[in-house]
């Protein structure tokens, strides 16, 4: 017999019995994307909470257009804009309770200040300056994750280990299109779900890693369709309505929390701006597919629904653009403010016992830091 008719003649047996099996159908994704705005489910949604969205959506997007012009200013040496993905970013702060910790990648400067973040802090990476810029444990929010999908396996950990501590907590953790290319976005999954770790992966489709298209990343039919692969329920989302995603990051997290495991969320969004101000998104895409995404604009799309209802006026209109404006001013003016930067901040933080060899090093810089002192001080 040749090796072929060898192949076609082998038939696998059926699995052990130990084996588990799972029905995919519950896991699946629905066919198009859930929304709430426009559709008979918003009648239902807390009018309190809309307002709350809303209010946050405005501010965030004045914080994405004020951020972008510091980096024209010389003030901010890169920033990465959500203009366009504010619902995703407002929506997954507020999802999440007091005691759950916030997995941001480096997009997801909003997300970290809808959280509670000082603004200015949660700009100090991408500023040069220190270390991540605020303490994590304040307000629980892990450092802006810069190399994409690390900061997954991170939120498995912690959210497995809060378990196992018999700690009441949920990670949410935040990634791009892109970021499901690496190993890390796929490693995470399986942890998660062999774990059944309380965590939530938010993927924000934004349509681009960088200049590549998702047709280029993946032949699935939505990226919410990976998460059957692992045993987890995967949930697609319109990205723009800031209702619907707010209800299914609280359902996934409560699921979590209630020991159902972990959920896969792919939120159908668009990325208005350049990658980062150091790209040109006009070689890519054009003019055309930019503005379509334009008049599903998050914030739009919410103030349609508030003022259709009656629930928002153009006073209302006006005074949380007022509020966006008073911040953004305070932004400017904190921004403005050259840093006092201390050299030897480069040793602080790095091990919680300080090794030989840093030590050293830290002594070595600050008998040079002395020297000099000494002899500015003698001419």
């Amino acid at each position: 017999m040749t090796v072929m008719e060898q192949r076609g003649a082998y038939r696998p047996s059926p699995p052990p019995a130990w084996q588990p099996r799972t029905d995919p159908a519950p896991l699946l994704p629905d066919a198009e994307p859930y929304r709430v705005l426009g559709t008979e489910a918003a009648a239902k949604a807390d009018p309190e909470l809309l307002g709350r969205l809303y209010e946050q959506l405005v501010l965030g997007r004045r914080y994405n257009t004020q951020a972008t012009a510091l980096t024209k200013q010389g003030r901010l040496a890169v920033y990465p804009s959500s203009t366009g993905q504010e619902a995703c970013e407002v929506a997954a702060a507020l999802a999440l309770q007091d005691r759950d910790w916030l997995f941001p990648s480096y997009r997801d400067t909003l997300a970290a200040v809808a959280r509670g973040v000082d603004p200015v802090h949660a700009l100090t990476l991408l500023r040069g300056d220190w270390h991540t810029g605020y303490d994590p444990a304040e307000h629980r929010v892990a450092p802006l994750s810069t190399p994409l999908a690390t900061q997954l396996p991170h939120a498995v950990g912690l959210a497995h280990a809060a378990r196992l501590k018999g700690d009441d907590v949920v990670a949410l953790a935040m990634v791009g299109d892109g970021g499901t290319s690496e190993g890390d976005f796929h490693e995470a999954l399986n942890f998660a779900a062999v774990w059944q770790a309380p965590v939530v992966f938010l993927v924000q489709n934004n349509g681009f890693a960088i200049s590549v298209p998702l047709a280029k990343q993946t032949a699935a039919p939505s990226l919410a369709h990976k998460a059957v692969g692992y045993g987890m329920p995967g949930r697609l989302v319109d990205g723009n309505d800031a209702a619907a995603v707010h209800e299914v990051l609280t359902d996934a997290v409560r699921h979590a929390r209630a020991g159902g495991g972990p959920t896969l969320v792919e939120a159908v969004t668009y990325r208005i701006d350049a990658h980062t101000n150091a790209d040109d998104a006009t070689r890519y895409r054009g003019d055309a597919e930019v503005e379509a995404w334009r008049a599903h604009d998050p914030v739009l799309l919410l103030e349609r629904e508030l003022t259709g209802r009656g629930l928002l006026d153009e006073d209302g209109v006006a005074a949380v653009r007022q509020s966006a404006e008073t911040m953004a001013a305070r932004l400017r003016e904190r921004m403005n403010q050259d840093p006092a930067l201390d050299p030897m901040d480069l040793f602080a933080h790095v091990y919680a016992e300080p090794t030989a060899q840093l030590s050293e090093q830290r002594e070595l810089l600050a008998a040079e830091l002395a020297a000099e002192a000494e002899e500015g001080t003698a001419r």
